[in-house]
């Protein structure tokens, strides 16, 4: 294959390591190019996705309540930033940060929301990164305390022991005094598999974009019409878990490689872990933090955890 078709040697390694595997996966982290994380913003704002709307209402209600384990001149460290539109929440009360750090792996879409919170409080240092958090993330010793901000349950989307790792690397960040984390909290599976099959098929092409990408950036010859948008609540594990499935027996380009698909074997994309607040604080002290405060909903649809080094 033309080298100049391969834009992304990672991606590439990735893809051909996760699609070799039985079962087949690729990591939830290449949903986020440019559009993925257009297309994520659009589901946050759908009926049916409930995580965003609901954690919103208690960052809104508790703001006060979480300024109160934030320093003075502490710096504020977001992974997964996105579009940091509940970290304003935040900033509006936390008038004494020294920084606000989003973290982001899209580099595009986070210079695009670093101007626009440079505008928009322009007495605050915003010092974009560049990232991807699954890894770690080396911050300096700037003599200053920093709390961790993982809004929106994605620390769920990590296997037990990534969402460890995650936790046990922010609690060796230099300075480190918290960590306010979004969690996503068990309830009934009609509620939890339409947040992940939306009717408009958002979510679909959110979970379809990642083969639109896979074409684009290492040169595949995916037909996404040939696989199927699928959201399965799996009990025993208490997760959501998304798939794509193959609609028929195919062959598909990956770099050197063609890669089998049967039809009815799946592409196994991103896991979404729920908790409750017994079996999230449990985690949490496995990696070094104990719960301090742990902030809900009137109907417990979604929690915003406090995390202080134990």
């Amino acid at each position: 294959m033309d080298a100049l078709v391969i834009r992304n040697p990672e991606l590439l390694a990735d893809a051909l390591r996760g699609l070799s595997q039985s079962p087949k996966r690729m990591e939830p982290k290449w949903f986020y190019d440019a559009e993925g994380s257009a297309l994520f913003e659009r589901i946050t704002e759908l009926p049916e996705y409930y995580p965003t709307r609901t954690e919103t209402a208690i960052l809104t209600a508790g703001a006060d309540r979480l300024a109160a384990h934030v320093p003075e001149g502490a710096e504020l460290v977001e992974l997964g930033s996105g579009a940091s539109v509940k970290t304003r929440l935040l900033l509006d009360r936390l008038t004494g940060l020294s920084a606000y750090v989003p973290v982001d792996i899209s580099a595009s879409f986070l210079k695009e929301t670093a101007r626009a919170l440079a505008r928009d409080y322009p007495d605050l240092p915003i010092h974009p990164v560049v990232a991807d958090f699954t890894k770690p993330l080396r911050l300096a010793d700037e003599g200053h305390p920093r709390v961790g901000f993982f809004p929106g349950s994605t620390l769920g989307n990590l296997d037990p022991e990534g969402a460890r790792a995650l936790m046990r690397g922010v609690r060796d960040w230099p300075g480190i005094r918290g960590f306010i984390v979004g969690i996503d909290l068990i309830k009934d599976e009609d509620t939890l598999v339409r947040a992940y099959d939306d009717a408009a098929g958002v979510t679909a092409a959110f979970n379809l974009n990642l083969l639109h990408r896979m074409n684009r950036e290492i040169g595949a010859d995916f037909d996404p019409d040939r696989f199927a948008h699928r959201a399965i609540w799996n009990a025993e594990k208490a997760r959501i878990e998304m798939h794509l499935e193959s609609l028929e027996d195919q062959e598909v380009q990956i770099g050197p490689r063609r890669i089998r698909f049967r039809a009815g074997e799946t592409i196994h994309t991103e896991n979404s872990h729920k908790f409750s607040a017994t079996s999230f604080a449990e985690r949490a002290a496995e990696a070094g933090w104990r719960l301090a405060d742990f902030l809900t909903d009137a109907r417990r649809q979604f929690g915003v955890a406090v995390l202080e080094p134990a």
